[in-house]
């Protein structure tokens, strides 16, 4: 049996955390909880459980057959995991260019310096975790740091709002008003499109797996789930407390709105530190995870592997730079990546009963039962919210 490294682990399920909180997430939660206020509290609640049943199945199952998602998909039928990679890299690289103004918004409100400079810089930071000779343990490191700034702050904001805590907790099981966008967006800014294969790949490359440690990576899905949830929740009751005292949120900056009315300039300042940690620790958990569906087509591209990443960074900040802010919402962003989900679950799902992938493994078939119910869950309510969308 092998001696698991309970470091890695923790990274692993940092790196999907961080990869969930993202620029997009802090809008996302603070333009939801704007529309439905305490009720909000309920599509958390659902998203939680649909969260933690994707990944479990999803972690699971990659680390049983050993292999990442891509080839599994290849395996169960010829092509289809060049189909799954194409929709990740391209999403990922679409999320990466928003992550990288996000970072560069968050020096701005630090530093005062020009957005674009602030992309520049946090770009090479993010390119010089992956130049390192360890960059596996800096990954780790960075993640693990990032992702308790984000959860501190957000906590300190959180409690000077004044939250109506009361009226919060009857609403997340009664609530008064519900949104399939906004579930969808929640469930898809969380385990959507490549982030739940953020950890589960970061486990692969540091051979962290096998059916004999399933335990351990229950423990580390779950906990990935839990630390991106403590965050939404913190930003919500934070942003439920400021809308209640104050009444709207700008609609141009809501999530900057949380931090500033509920702390003045020192929230703002604040603000821009989350917004930094947020943007940056997202793209480098984007580029790891979406460069990781493409490594293993040819043996080229595992060798060029870091240069690749790299490459990434840098193709996300020239397009920022060339383009601008992207024009189409981070929310909406955020419901497309959620419309994958339902797509890379089913894949896992049918693999799972595949002896060639799996071997004599056996899946709960309560956790398969759960699984099924998320695939239609999420796509009758991709279909209520391309409604809305569109």
């Amino acid at each position: 049996m092998k001696k698991y490294n309970w470091s890695v682990l923790i990274g692993a399920a940092f790196l999907m955390a961080s990869s969930a909180i993202g620029p997009g997430f802090l809008t996302q939660t603070a333009t939801f909880t704007q529309q439905l206020g305490a009720s909000f509290g309920f599509v958390i609640l659902l998203s939680v459980l649909l969260d933690a049943i994707a990944q479990l199945n999803i972690w699971r199952i990659i680390a049983v057959a050993d292999k990442p998602a891509q080839d599994i998909a290849n395996q169960l039928l010829p092509g289809l995991g060049y189909f799954i990679s194409m929709l990740v890299f391209l999403g990922g690289l679409a999320f990466n260019i928003g992550n990288i103004a996000g970072a560069g918004l968050g020096l701005n409100v630090l530093f005062g310096i020009n957005v674009g400079q602030g992309a520049i810089m946090s770009a090479i930071i993010a390119i010089g975790i992956f130049i390192y000779r360890e960059a596996g343990k800096v990954l780790d490191t960075f993640a693990k740091t990032m992702g308790l700034i984000k959860i501190l702050l957000a906590l300190y904001i959180a409690y000077i709002s004044n939250p109506p805590v009361a009226e919060a907790m009857v609403r997340s099981v009664n609530p008064s008003k519900f949104s399939f966008t906004a579930v969808l967006t929640i469930v898809g800014g969380t385990v959507g499109g490549y982030i739940t294969f953020a950890g589960a790949h970061r486990l692969l490359d540091a051979r962290q797996t096998g059916k004999e440690n399933l335990s351990a990576i229950n423990k580390g899905a779950l906990s990935a789930i839990g630390l991106a949830s403590l965050m939404r929740i913190l930003l919500f009751i934070a942003a439920l407390g400021v809308v209640t005292h104050y009444g709207k949120l700008n609609p141009d900056n809501p999530a900057a709105s949380v931090f500033q009315l509920a702390a003045g300039n020192v929230g703002y300042k604040l603000f821009g530190l989350v917004l930094w940690a947020a943007g940056i620790s997202s793209t480098v958990g984007s580029a790891y995870t979406s460069v990781s569906f493409i490594k293993s087509f040819h043996p080229r591209i595992m060798q060029l592997n870091r240069e690749i990443i790299i490459a990434f960074i840098g193709v996300s900040t020239c397009i920022f730079l060339l383009v601008g802010k992207p024009v189409k919402t981070l929310i909406m962003v955020g419901a497309l990546n959620g419309l994958i989900l339902p797509i890379a679950l089913s894949i896992m799902l049918i693999a799972a009963y595949r002896t060639k992938i799996v071997a004599e493994y056996k899946q709960p078939l309560w956790l398969t039962f759960l699984g099924i119910m998320v695939v239609a869950i999420m796509t009758w309510m991709s279909a209520g919210a391309i409604t809305d969308l569109f």
